[in-house]
């Protein structure tokens, strides 16, 4: 059977590329194309939905799709979803990780635009042939009869064979990587690293976003805290195999389990310890290597990681338990069960 999953459809390329394929594929067998896009205000969205369903089209054309997979529904995604469907009658696959129906803090969602998406999301949810969904909240968002799979996401070989080298060599590091966003609560973890008093502990901040800078700033006199900014791949895994405590200080929602934070999982995998706030039941054997934080408040992260580091808490990992379930060789079976499940229901 063959199936491909259709990419995100932005590009920076030039509004007059409708198409682009990349020059080297990550496989021989699975080319990749990008929609262009329009950078005008309220035309972008248009544009987007119009070329990425024009590769659609044109694809299928070429070589015909048995089956069409989607990550999340943002605007081009549904209307390829509803092309798929309506026209093409292939079973339609949903790659849900961001709940369509709140906002990241769980509130309701706002705006014409957003609550005509969310009309259009509730209908397209009703007609989908399988889901994978980060969360078991999203999983239930579609019919009790459609063919599920829980998936949090893939570790990559990289990390497992890094974490199992080094998982004896552990350094006094605490690490946050991620997005410097407000919902992330970095601005947070650097207020409470202020009230940990562990001077031979390091925090190494990676990634960037809209509050780098203002974070810089923030840190400037605080003992300990490195900004590693934008790194390799490489030097990613590097740091989070070598990290004894892996932080996802994310603003609690107030529906967990509406988004899911993939990190946390290659965190477990790397062979860290896991402090972060709840977003939803998670299972029983990864929790194992987790510290639930109430809430994002400085306060309470520093009273965690205080008391993480003084008992030791951060030598109980679930390393073994995310190789086994979030590894390419798993997530492979996963996802041929659920691709058999969906082609059998046709």
């Amino acid at each position: 059977m063959r199936w491909r999953s259709f990419p995100r459809a932005k590009s920076s390329r030039p509004a007059r590329l409708s198409i682009r394929r990349l020059p080297s594929r990550f496989h021989a067998d699975i080319p990749v194309y990008y929609g262009s896009v329009l950078p005008v205000r309220r035309l972008n969205g248009l544009w987007s939905n119009a070329q990425t369903l024009k590769i659609l089209k044109e694809r299928h054309r070429t070589k015909p799709y048995d089956l069409v997979i989607i990550f999340n529904l943002k605007g081009p995604q549904l209307a390829c979803a509803q092309h798929a469907l309506s026209r093409l009658r292939l079973p339609l696959v949903l790659e849900y990780e961001d709940d369509k129906f709140v906002d990241v803090q769980g509130g309701a969602v706002d705006g014409w635009n957003e609550k005509r998406e969310v009309r259009t999301s509730a209908r397209l949810l009703r007609a989908v042939s399988g889901c994978m969904a980060v969360s078991p909240h999203l999983l239930s968002q579609v019919p009790g009869d459609v063919p599920t799979l829980l998936l949090r996401g893939v570790v990559g070989a990289d990390v497992i064979d890094a974490a199992r080298k080094a998982a004896n060599t552990k350094e006094k590091v605490v690490l946050f990587s991620g997005t410097h966003i407000a919902s992330n609560g970095v601005a947070e973890l650097i207020k409470a690293w202020r009230m940990v008093e562990r001077p031979d502990w390091t925090l190494h901040i990676t990634g960037h976003g809209g509050l780098t800078e203002s974070l810089r700033q923030m840190a400037e006199g605080v003992p300990g805290i490195v900004f590693d900014g934008l790194v390799s791949r490489e030097d990613l895994v590097r740091l989070m195999t070598s990290a004894s405590i892996c932080m996802n200080p994310h603003q609690v929602s107030q529906k967990p389990g509406n988004v899911f934070a993939f990190k946390i999982i290659e965190y477990l995998a790397a062979g860290a310890h896991v402090l972060t706030t709840p977003m939803g039941a998670l299972e029983r054997d990864l929790e194992r290597g987790i510290t639930y934080l109430p809430d994002n408040s400085p306060a309470t992260i520093a009273a965690a990681i205080q008391r993480v580091i003084d008992r030791r808490e951060y030598t109980k990992t679930a390393m073994d338990a995310a190789h086994r379930t979030y590894g390419p060789a798993a997530v492979s079976e996963s996802l041929d069960r659920l691709l058999a499940q969906v082609r059998t229901a046709k």
